[in-house]
C-alpha cells in the first residue's frame, strides 16, 4: 500500500489522544455531507422546475413554426402544401391565425391575441387537454371560442352565456385618416364554449377561435394564414427537417424551433440554475474551511509523529501528501453520505410527493446523471484544494 495514504487512512478512521480534534473532525464531516446533499437537492430542485415549466411550453408551443419573413400573413396555396406533406419527419401540421385584438363583453375590455386554429390543431399542440370548464372548439359551433382563464377573470366571462356574445374587435386594413370612428374597426361577436388553464401569461393573452372565423374578422382569403405550425415524429430529427425545409421554402419565411419562440423564458431558467450553483457552491466553500481547519488541528497535533517520520526518511512532500489524502478521503466520505442521502431524498419525493406546493401540486424533482456528476466533481475539486491549502502549512521547521 501506498505510504502517504496508508498513513492518511490511519490518522481519518483512529481517534485522536486529543478529544477537541475529534469533535472538529466530525464536525468537518457533516459540514461536507450537508454542503453536498444540500447542492444536490437544489440542483434536482431546478431541474424538476424546468421540466415542470417546459411542459407547459409543450403544451401551448409546436415543435417547429413557419412565419414570413416579410408581413403578418402568407398564403398556404397547393404548391407550399405540397413542400410541407412532401418533407419527411413531418407527423402533423396545423394552420394558424394569431392577430392582436380588443375583446368586449358586459361593457369590459381587455386587449389580447385571437387565435384561429384548424380542427389539426390539436394534433399539435394539445392545448385542448388545458380546458377545465366546457369543450374545446367544435365545428357545430362555427362561431364557438376559447378563452384563457385570466381573460375570463378580467371580463367575467362565463360558458354558454346566450344573452351576451364575446365582441372582438380589430382595426380595418388601410391608410390614411379615419372621418368616422365608428367603422375603423372589424367586429365580429363569438360564442364562449371553454375556458382553459395553462400558465398566468397565456392564460391572459389568447383566446382560441376557428381559422374562418379569424379569417372573417381580418378580411383574409381562404388561404390566407398567419402561420404553419409543426409536429415532428422524432425530436431528433428536428434540425434536419428545418434545414430541409430552409432549402425547399426559400428565404422569405421564418422557421423557429419551440426553443427559439421561448429564448428569454430558457435563458432565464439556465441563468437561475447557474445563479443557485454558484450560491450553493460558495456555502459549500464556507463550509469546507471546517475541513482545513481540521486538517491545521490534526498536523499540529501529530507534530511529534511528523518529526519521527522524517527522521526515518520521509519527505517533506510524503508528509504533506498525507494530509491531502486524509482531506481528500474526508470529502469523499462526506461526498458518499451526502449524495446517497440526496439520491434518496429525491427520489422519495417522485414516488410519494413527501412536500407539496399546493395540496394538489407535489414540488417537482427530477433526478438525472449530469446533476450527481455536477456534485461528485465540485466536491472533489473543493475538497482537494481545501486539503492541499491546509497541507501547505507543513515545513521543514515544523516537523525539526
Amino acid at each position: 500500500m501506498n505510504f502517504p495514504f496508508y498513513i492518511a487512512k490511519r490518522y481519518l478512521f483512529s481517534k485522536s489522544s486529543n478529544n477537541t480534534i475529534n469533535i472538529i473532525t466530525f464536525i468537518a464531516a457533516i459540514g461536507v455531507v450537508i454542503g453536498t446533499l444540500a447542492l444536490f437537492i437544489v440542483l434536482s430542485g431546478f431541474s424538476g422546475l424546468r421540466e415542470f415549466s417546459i411542459g407547459f411550453l409543450n403544451t401551448s408551443d409546436p415543435d417547429i413554426k413557419i412565419t414570413s419573413e416579410k408581413g403578418k400573413s402568407f398564403l398556404f396555396d397547393k404548391t407550399f402544401q405540397s413542400k410541407i406533406e412532401a418533407q419527411n419527419g413531418i407527423a402533423s401540421y396545423s394552420k394558424v391565425i394569431e392577430e392582436r385584438a380588443f375583446f368586449e363583453f358586459h361593457e369590459k375590455t381587455h386587449i389580447a391575441y385571437i387565435k384561429g386554429v384548424d380542427v389539426n390543431y390539436t394534433n399539435v399542440n394539445s392545448m385542448d387537454t388545458t380546458v377545465y370548464i366546457g369543450s374545446w372548439l367544435q365545428q357545430e359551433i362555427p362561431y364557438g371560442s376559447v378563452v384563457g382563464n385570466g381573460i375570463s377573470a378580467i371580463l367575467s366571462v362565463g360558458v354558454f352565456d346566450y344573452l351576451e356574445p364575446l365582441k372582438i374587435y380589430v382595426p380595418k386594413p388601410g391608410s390614411g385618416y379615419i372621418t368616422n370612428p365608428n367603422n375603423a374597426f372589424t367586429e365580429i361577436h363569438t360564442q364562449p364554449i371553454g375556458v382553459f388553464a395553462l400558465t398566468d401569461e397565456i392564460d391572459k393573452k389568447f383566446t382560441f377561435t376557428s381559422l374562418e372565423v379569424a379569417q372573417e374578422l381580418l378580411g383574409y382569403a381562404p388561404e390566407q394564414i398567419s402561420a404553419i405550425e409543426l409536429k415532428v415524429n422524432n425530436i431528433e430529427d428536428r434540425l434536419s427537417i428545418i434545414n430541409a425545409l430552409n432549402t425547399t421554402l426559400g428565404p422569405n419565411y421564418k422557421i423557429e424551433t419551440r426553443e427559439q419562440l421561448n429564448a428569454v423564458f430558457y435563458k432565464m431558467l439556465n441563468t437561475e440554475n447557474l445563479a443557485s450553483y454558484l450560491i450553493f457552491t460558495l456555502i459549500l466553500i464556507i463550509a469546507l474551511f471546517n475541513v482545513i481547519g481540521a486538517i491545521i488541528m490534526m498536523i499540529l497535533d501529530k507534530r511529534d509523529n511528523l518529526k519521527t517520520l522524517y527522521n526515518i526518511g520521509a519527505t517533506i512532500k510524503d508528509i504533506k501528501r498525507v494530509f491531502i489524502l486524509q482531506g481528500f478521503l474526508l470529502s469523499i466520505i462526506g461526498l458518499f453520505i451526502g449524495l446517497t442521502l440526496g439520491i434518496i431524498l429525491v427520489l422519495l419525493q417522485k414516488k410519494y410527493s413527501m412536500f407539496m406546493i399546493t395540496p394538489n401540486l407535489a414540488y417537482p424533482v427530477e433526478f438525472n446523471y449530469a446533476n450527481v456528476f455536477t456534485v461528485i466533481i465540485t466536491i472533489l475539486v473543493l475538497g482537494f484544494l481545501a486539503s492541499k491549502i491546509a497541507s501547505s502549512r507543513i515545513s521543514i521547521k515544523l516537523v525539526e
